[in-house]
């Protein structure tokens, strides 16, 4: 029974954290496009400076993506320490 209990607690772990690399996505592509991109385009294919803002916007998404992580994975990791300290207190 703990075993299912674990497996699904993964696979709906799982689930959320595709929704949330999706949403992540769809987000990131809106924001740089708008930003790199003009509305009304001359061409098919991007231009040089087009495709350059695109890879840096992409890039700099990414980069405050990855840091808003790990910073609140150290953040969550500092309050789960000091919970189990408090517990600790409480206890004796």
């Amino acid at each position: 029974m703990a075993q299912q209990m674990n497996e699904a607690q993964m696979k709906f772990v799982q689930e959320l954290e595709m929704e949330m690399m999706a949403d992540m996505f769809n987000k990131m592509s809106t924001t740089c496009q708008k930003k790199c991109i003009p509305p009304k385009y001359r061409e098919s294919e991007l231009t040089k400076g087009e495709a350059v803002c695109l890879d840096r916007c992409v890039a700099k998404y990414l980069d405050i993506h990855d840091r808003i992580g790990r910073k609140l994975t150290s953040l969550s990791m500092a309050d789960e320490d000091a919970t189990k300290k408090l517990q600790t207190q409480l206890q004796k």
